[in-house]
């Protein structure tokens, strides 16, 4: 096979492809990325043990062929590359990358045969669409609150079902829990609630924009997602996800509101004062104004203070301060309310005004 294309365009497909691959992969092909020249594109594939990517970009097209090459050099080889325009052939089990216009540099990389790189999975189920950038907005607000606990496994994916009229989302770590809703096309079917490994869907994230629709196939053990040139699908975790809906507050009878930005700088002080360990800060609330303060420790301690719209009895509230932090990073809003009922039950934590996605934190002990 043999090919020319820019080296930018190349760059920016396969340095997708080598976020996917998993660089302790016992498969030794699954180390590889596959590429294949077809009149004038050129196929892009890369997997690991569950999620699959592919894509294609316009090249000039030589030699119609395939190949795969080890993903780690070959990337390192593009995105070092000094010239714009690169060619690629391979002969014999080796690649020679180089320039169009120059003799050097000239890399010789062994590659494998393509009739080695494993099959991509197919769905016979049908897709529904959503617009891109709901569905962005949705991994944003909810990926976050994952469980890293391998040992709970069924938390370590974000929930996806459909309801009567909305798409929602759901992630929790058991300490917390986000929750995002967006209003669900009637034309999509019902399908089971799954669990989504996150890494699909942070890659997703950080390569989709704002513009056009996504393409969604869910099968009993693979979801299979579509957007632009690009073609994702991921095995599904299995298990039972957590009746998330018992977490959720029915009534709370106080709440605050805070300037997110003042919040988030109060945050990031004190933290810098938090054992680090627990984590815990403590909110020390009262008419008009929000104390932010560690706990004492063998380094000292601080407190920090902001205003906030509160009218009520005095409270002290502890919390994990990243708990409280991830949240007001994710949200754009000026304004953010933290609504409760106590200092020892969940606290809600929404936008003002109110939206379509809200994140629960549990307090911790004093």
């Amino acid at each position: 096979m043999k090919f020319t294309c820019n080296r930018e365009i190349l760059l920016k497909e396969i340095s997708i492809a080598q976020e996917i691959i998993s660089s302790k992969n016992a498969i030794l092909i699954l180390s590889n990325i596959y590429l294949e020249t077809l009149k004038d594109k050129l196929i892009i594939k890369a997997k690991d043990m569950k999620v699959n990517f592919q894509t294609q970009i316009p090249v000039t097209v030589i030699e119609e062929g395939s190949t795969t090459v080890y993903g780690d050099k070959f990337f390192g080889i593009v995105s070092t590359f000094p010239y714009d325009e690169i060619e690629f052939s391979q002969k014999d089990n080796v690649a020679v990358i180089k320039p169009t216009t120059q003799r050097k540099p000239e890399y010789k990389l062994k590659s494998i045969a393509s009739d080695k790189f494993p099959a991509f999975p197919v769905t016979t189920e049908p897709y529904f669409e959503m617009p891109i950038k709901d569905f962005r907005e949705m991994v944003v607000q909810s990926v976050f609150a994952v469980s890293d606990d391998e040992t709970r496994y069924f938390m370590n994916g974000v929930y996806l079902e459909k309801t009567e009229n909305k798409i929602n989302m759901v992630a929790t770590d058991g300490r917390r829990l986000a929750f995002v809703g967006k209003k669900a096309d009637n034309k999509i079917n019902d399908f089971s609630g799954i669990i989504i490994p996150p890494k699909i869907l942070s890659t997703i994230v950080k390569r989709s924009g704002d513009e056009g629709l996504i393409n969604i196939s869910i099968s009993d053990k693979i979801i299979f997602i579509n957007f632009a040139s690009y073609q994702f699908s991921s095995v599904l975790i299995e298990g039972m996800f957590p009746n998330y809906k018992k977490v959720i507050p029915e009534n709370q009878e106080f709440s605050l509101s805070v300037k997110r930005e003042e919040m988030l700088n109060a945050l990031r002080r004190v933290s810098l004062m938090v054992e680090k360990k627990s984590h815990r800060i403590y909110l020390g609330v009262s008419s008009g104004k929000m104390a932010v303060y560690s706990e004492e420790s063998e380094l000292g301690t601080v407190e920090d203070e902001i205003p906030c719209k509160y009218n009520g009895d005095d409270i002290t509230i502890a919390l994990n301060y990243r708990y409280l932090e991830e949240p007001f990073k994710i949200m754009t809003d000026d304004e953010i309310k933290i609504r409760f009922s106590s200092a020892i039950k969940a606290i809600t934590i929404e936008p003002v005004p109110e939206k379509d996605f809200f994140h629960i934190v549990m307090p911790m002990q004093s």
